[in-house]
């Protein structure tokens, strides 16, 4: 016998729904495929989900990988894992006023497992994890579909029920090769997407297995409910938008699971109706359930609060332009063009992209835009859905209507998370704004074109191919082993020129990550001619002029950056440091407070500052900004260095040995500053001391020519020959021209020989 748990509180109902749904045409009747066992039919979704991604397992760490992994310091052993709590996705502090606000602890704790599993930088494994985690969730949307297609029911074991096999398995098949999903599992730091969905699935199905009715007799299970509302913060905690199925569980429970009548229930509200009782808004359970849904989600969002404080994040006109945009109309209308761009990348993924930043979509600004029309259309589907769903007389179409209502409210609040909880308006097609618009239009339009076998095999073999293309879909794959393939793809070719930009940008960063500053300099400049604004690339390409000493140019980039961005603390340090370097140090030090003002905390700046007023001789200045630099980053090992030398070199050894000992307890294991400090206490003839920490550092750093250099100058001191004669020779090995090294051997060499003809 099947039951349905919404009828548990009236037994006498439950013959009466148990025929309805049988009455109820069934959506798999449409379907000529043949009928596969469960376990059969996810086995197929993993393996079809496993080969069309199975080679980007051995791409490199491209784009933002670089940042959010390479760069990421909450991946070492050495950060203690309670700071990942306090830092955002790319490892700055979230009360950094440069912070992305990007808070996803969970997600950077999986890339620290991967490195420590790896025991390096290694890109197999985070691929080889996206890889399974793609699958994963492939697998959890047979069951997805088949609650949302057929319906939630239990036998009388308390089983549940797939009513729907052969559609949930194709919609699941559809979702599982889909090439939208490209950026998501090719990319590494897509497995913030990944994680995500992961547990949003879960937290759905965990809410569904609340209904399960138990032995005592109960209609709902407050431990399923709260199960949910714990999946639901640890997907928040994956990426942002996780949270967003509290609602989700909440509009399923009341309109497909209670199937209220919205219309109906409104027109009671209105007319005061004393049927109201019986309405199903007030049947037993449903507000205390959307109470706990609603206090654990205010409950998530307050502990959020209070980690991440009330500071926004701070994003540019690049970044975001529609936000930027003076007209109220202009805004909304291009918030609402992005929908339907999405949407129609969803039917029709034929050119994508792994960022939508950077003005890659150019603005509506009038009435006259074609592109209206796109908004229009999509607004008129919504529409039409919303009111079969809601005023459909016909129960099958209204529980298909309630089907896609859910759909859509998703669709909306993921859209509504991703525009406003992470700021960028074009949400990159997470994993679960797709199911959506799958689920929206499969019952009518997917289903019947799989009236014949043959009419739906072309949609997966396109789905497949442009997931196996990489010039066809993303050209990411292709991007992961070689990104100078890139710029001769057909695939670039098909971008707007807009879209571009992001491409130029991110492989010029990635080329300069590597080391390939020539290449990285024609990708930037190809940037900065499509948007003469785009002021991190001029700051970027600025830097590397400035590494190559073409000075000139590069303080005019950098100076045009912050005069476009006159709040752009990172270029004003740069423009400090060329202009530092042209000698024009009254400029380069208004540019560094400049800097300052814009960023109180910034260490580097404050670094550099000393700098400056070390070349200036004024040592008391550099000494008090170097000392503000590791106030502000106590791990600030150049500034700390830096103090220890210049307190040496003008004869402050005891100041700079009580310094060295002061780093050294922050940082124990940086052998620049054991060097430091070992010369310092060589030179106050602390000489055991002395060799125990050039030793140590030597062990460290065994190829540093100074190091054996320094070392054997001390023992030349302390009258140690043969192991001065020792380490001369190795520093010498190391680098011939080690200034002062030469000298100091062939010193020691003629004092040998002194000595050798004296005992002879």
């Amino acid at each position: 016998q099947i039951f349905n748990q919404h009828n548990a509180e009236a037994p006498n109902l439950e013959p009466a729904f148990h025929r309805m749904a049988q009455m109820e045409p069934n959506l798999d009747h449409d379907v000529s495929w043949f009928l596969l066992p469960s376990y059969w039919a996810k086995m197929v979704v993993a393996l079809i989900s496993f080969l069309c991604f199975a080679n980007s397992y051995d791409g490199d760490f491209v784009f933002d990988d670089s940042e959010a992994i390479i760069n990421n310091k909450d991946l070492r052993a050495e950060t203690p894992l309670g700071d990942l709590w306090y830092h955002d996705f790319w490892g700055s502090k979230l009360s950094s006023n440069t912070s992305h606000k990007s808070y996803r602890p969970l997600t950077v704790l999986t890339f620290r497992i991967n490195y420590l599993f790896a025991g390096g930088f290694y890109p197999v494994g985070f691929h080889v994890i996206n890889i399974i985690l793609h699958c994963t969730i492939s697998v959890l949307m047979v069951d997805v579909f088949s609650i949302l297609l057929g319906g939630l029911q239990f036998s009388n074991k308390g089983r549940r029920l797939n009513l729907a096999p052969k559609s949930s398995l194709l919609a699941a098949l559809l979702f599982a090769v889909h090439p939208v999903h490209t950026e998501c599992v090719a990319g590494i730091v897509g497995r913030a997407d990944l994680l995500c969905a992961l547990f949003f699935l879960l937290s759905f199905l965990g809410y569904c297995k609340a209904f399960k009715e138990n032995k005592e007799g109960h209609t709902f299970s407050v431990f399923w409910v709260l199960v949910s509302v714990v999946l639901g913060a640890i997907a928040m905690l994956c990426k942002e938008q996780g949270i967003t199925i509290l609602g989700l569980n909440a509009v399923f429970d009341a309109l497909v699971i209670n199937k209220i009548n919205l219309l109906e229930l409104i027109r009671k509200l209105l007319y005061k109706d004393k049927s109201l009782e019986n309405a199903g808004l007030l049947r037993k359970g449903l507000l205390f359930r959307i109470t706990l849904l609603m206090c654990g989600g205010a409950g998530i969002l307050y502990i959020r609060w209070r980690i991440m404080g009330t500071g926004p994040p701070a994003f540019t006109e690049v970044d975001n332009p529609a936000s930027f945009a003076d007209s109220l109309f202009v805004r909304a209308i291009n918030y609402n063009y992005y929908y339907s761009l999405n949407a129609w990348l969803l039917l029709c993924p034929w050119w994508l992209c792994f960022d939508w930043s950077m003005g890659c979509i150019p603005l509506i600004k009038s009435v006259s835009d074609w592109r209206i029309i796109a908004l229009a259309a999509l607004w008129f589907c919504l529409i039409g859905l919303i009111c079969q769903a809601l005023c459909s007389e016909d129960s099958h179409k209204r529980r298909v209507g309630m089907c896609r209502t859910t759909s859509l409210a998703l669709l909306a609040m993921l859209f509504d998370a991703s525009q406003n909880m992470v700021g960028f308006l074009h949400c990159k097609c997470t994993l679960l704004g797709h199911v959506q618009l799958l689920i929206t239009e499969h019952p009518q339009v997917l289903l019947r074109a799989a009236l014949m076998p043959l009419s739906v095999q072309p949609i997966f073999v396109i789905g497949i191919a442009l997931t196996q293309v990489p010039d066809l879909a993303l050209g990411f794959h292709e991007v992961c082993i070689s990104p100078p393939i890139l710029s001769r793809s057909p695939w670039m070719a098909s971008l707007p020129s807009t879209a571009q930009l992001g491409v130029h940008y991110n492989v010029g960063k990635n080329l300069a990550d590597k080391g390939n500053q020539s290449a990285a300099i024609k990708y930037y400049r190809e940037a900065v001619r499509l948007n003469p604004k785009y002021v991190h690339a001029m700051n970027n390409l600025g830097n590397i002029l400035k590494e190559r000493n073409e000075l000139h140019e590069a303080e005019e980039l950098l100076s045009l950056a912050v005069q476009i961005q006159p709040d752009f603390a990172a270029a004003w340090m740069n423009l400090g440091i060329v202009q530092n370097s042209l000698r024009r140090f009254e400029e380069a030090e208004q540019s560094y407070w400049t800097a300052i003002k814009h960023r109180k905390k910034y260490p580097d700046c404050y670094y550099n500052l000393g700098r400056l007023y070390a070349d200036l001789n004024r040592h008391i200045d550099a000494l008090n900004a170097w000392r503000n630099a590791t106030v502000l980053k106590p791990e600030h090992s150049l500034a700390w260095n830096n103090m220890i030398i210049l307190l040496d070199n003008t004869g402050n050894l005891a100041q700079a040995e009580a310094v060295g000992r002061e780093a050294l307890e922050l940082i124990p294991n940086d052998h620049s500053l054991m060097f430091s400090l070992a010369n310092v206490l060589g030179k106050s003839q602390k000489y055991k001391e002395s060799e125990a920490l050039f030793l140590k550092a030597i062990k460290a750093n065994p190829n540093a020519a100074s190091y054996h250099g320094n070392l054997a100058v001390l023992y030349h001191r302390w009258g140690n020959l043969d192991l001065a004669k020792k380490h001369y020779e190795v520093s010498l090995k190391l680098d011939p021209m080690a200034p002062g090294t030469k000298e100091n051997y062939n010193l020691l060499r003629r004092k040998l020989e002194q000595l050798q003809r004296k005992g002879g």
